[in-house]
């Protein structure tokens, strides 16, 4: 039984290494059409969106992204439907690793057998500000190797109402 919303599986298979290095190294990931965020079910400042990965290999994939420009922060998680998270990228968040060592605002998560998901490094391959989302997604779509030529339109942000007395 699983979670559609957040790819989170009450009964995990548990992906091996090789595993995550063939979904990593497979070059016909791929999303079709383009991707539109949504308001959060909470009604929150964020702004989200989930898309299906196509893949030859087959793969349950999807990612979700979640973007808050009042807190300032940017999350993508490819997601594998029977095990969760396998790869991910945070901007504006800190995070801490099982080993205690504290990565920064700027983290990558990616799939292991010992620490599953659980595991961040900081990346040098996301150059973009976490105010640019269109700019950050096309580079974590070329390091994670996910081909998506339909585009992404920037989140459209809600403005404060201002309240009449």
């Amino acid at each position: 039984m699983s979670d559609a919303s957040t790819g989170r599986s009450r009964t995990r298979l548990r992906l091996t290494d090789a595993e995550f290095e063939s979904i990593m190294k497979d070059d016909t990931k791929r999303i079709t059409g383009p991707i539109i965020w949504m308001e959060d079910e909470d009604h929150s400042p964020a702004r989200e969106f989930r898309v299906e990965v196509e893949s030859a290999g087959g793969w349950p994939l999807f990612i979700n992204g979640r973007y808050n420009s009042a807190a300032g922060t940017l999350s993508y998680a490819l997601i594998l439907k029977t095990s969760g998270r396998i790869y991910g990228l945070d901007l504006g968040k800190d995070h801490h690793n099982p080993g205690c060592d504290q990565v920064g605002e700027k983290h990558k998560h990616r799939w292991s057998e010992r620490y599953a998901d659980k595991n961040a490094y900081v990346p040098d391959d996301i150059e973009a500000p976490v105010a640019d989302p269109v700019k950050v997604w096309r580079e974590f779509c070329t390091e994670a190797g996910i081909r998506h030529d339909s585009g992404m339109e920037p989140p459209a942000i809600q403005k404060e109402l201002t309240l009449w007395t």
